[in-house]
């Protein structure tokens, strides 16, 4: 089955192609906004279509001849991008969202260049290890850090040449083709030991039912880093030469903080889905989350959202069945009787007025995400069995414990720093993947 793939490259403009790449990009944002002001001043029951508007660029050629020495193709996405967002406005407004209007986009939201179809050609024998060049036309050939190879039996449909605020070129090359993923095992065939819940949190990143709990990444040396450099930027005469290189030097501890958050994810993704049949997880609304929270910074800085989708991904790749459970009760609901009990924020326990049955707050949580992950999926199963996994699984002695984990002295899992995870892709195993 043909799957669409996109691959992340870091590309190098040689001389004046840099300078070339942004004036295209700075004409295809014309174009953009030059549509979008048809478009909205279209009356509301006679909005042009993307193809009529799309008709127009010979004639807006003709008009404004600069336009004519960018790719016919960017030009026609340029106008293509216009009713993406739209669409995307329309679903966000039908989920009772409130949306506004699309606006004009100055230079720094616009920031990147697609080729379609066509304008484009990726060669990777230059005789050079982890070395490709792009050509892209009307612009000219550059060097590509070919880490990582495209499919030999894929189709390239796009590319998008970007250049981010770091002043870094990025393209991204849109693939489609068959890859030789693993067959999800048939749900009848999946063993309980064989799935995970995992409750997804602030104090603990990722909380399973196998007494797992991999702590968030430190960001305070990335924050500090963050916060003098605004400081450092503030104190420069806006639009100056040096005001620019502090800009540039600022927008690259924020680059660095998010590939660290991207590289961590992907490491802890790949590793539970190459450990588990079946792997389950909270479906958290984090807008919702963010818009009524006062806690927004950290909530936003667990990139929840992210993580299902690279969980997601990850699942398709290894073979994982990747489930999603409503979030709702499974922190309050004890997992052994069912009973709710209100706990404050700061309650990090979980004992049962009913049952008795006691646990660390986000431990009881994990088991009732993978009871309704295994009822989701179709799975019988025991109570008993569920929360005995766990305790099976507990520490039974500290010097059982992998480097960097941690053990509180009642507690029954352990504790994985994130920073092991990041250096072994490894969230458990004492031995690098």
């Amino acid at each position: 089955m043909l799957v669409e793939q996109t691959f992340n490259y870091r590309v190098y403009p040689t001389g004046t192609m840099a300078s070339e790449a942004r004036r295209h990009i700075n004409i295809c944002r014309e174009v953009y906004n030059h549509a979008l002001g048809l478009y909205d001043s279209a009356p509301d029951g006679d909005k042009p279509s993307y193809t009529r508007l799309q008709n127009k660029l010979p004639a807006w050629k003709r008009e404004w001849n600069s336009w004519t020495t960018v790719n016919s193709k960017c030009l026609q996405m340029a106008v293509r991008r216009i009713y993406s967002s739209l669409s995307v406005l329309k679903s966000l407004k039908s989920k009772g969202y409130k949306v506004g209007k699309l606006k004009w986009k100055s230079p720094r939201e616009y920031r990147s260049i697609v080729f379609n179809q066509s304008g484009f050609d990726v060669d990777s024998n230059t005789g050079r290890t982890e070395h490709a060049t792009l050509e892209l036309s009307k612009l000219g050939t550059m060097a590509v850090a070919y880490h990582r190879p495209l499919p030999d039996d894929g189709e390239i449909k796009e590319v998008r040449l970007k250049e981010e605020k770091s002043g870094k070129w990025h393209a991204s090359i849109v693939v489609d083709h068959d890859p030789e993923h693993p067959e999800k095992a048939a749900v009848k065939d999946i063993r309980l030991e064989d799935t995970v819940g995992i409750d997804l949190g602030i104090l603990t990143f990722a909380h399973d039912s196998d007494g797992n709990a991999v702590t968030p990444l430190d960001e305070s040396e990335d924050r500090e880093r963050i916060e003098k450099r605004h400081q450092a930027l503030s104190r420069k005469q806006h639009g100056s030469t040096n005001w620019e290189k502090t800009r540039v030097k600022l927008a690259e501890a924020y680059e660095r903080l998010s590939n660290k958050r991207k590289d961590f994810i992907e490491k802890l993704a790949r590793s539970y889905t190459t450990q588990y049949s079946a792997i389950f997880l909270e479906k958290l609304n984090v807008r919702e989350m963010l818009e009524q929270d006062s806690n927004g910074r950290n909530i936003a800085s667990m990139s929840w959202s992210a993580a299902i989708k690279t969980f997601k991904r990850h699942g398709n790749k290894n073979g994982c069945h990747v489930v999603t459970v409503p979030p709702d009760g499974t922190t309050k609901r004890c997992t052994r009787c069912d009973v709710e009990s209100d706990k404050a924020i700061w309650v990090r326990e979980h004992s049962c007025p009913s049952c008795g049955f006691e646990a660390d707050r986000d431990e009881n949580a994990s088991y009732n995400v993978q009871k309704l992950g295994l009822e989701e999926l179709g799975i019988e199963y025991d109570v008993d069995a569920v929360v005995g996994l766990g305790e099976a699984e507990s520490t039974p002695a500290e010097t059982a414990l992998p480097t960097g984990a941690d053990a509180s002295d009642s507690s029954s899992f352990r504790l994985v720093s994130a920073k092991r995870v990041v250096e072994t892709g490894s969230h458990g195993s004492p031995d690098p993947w």
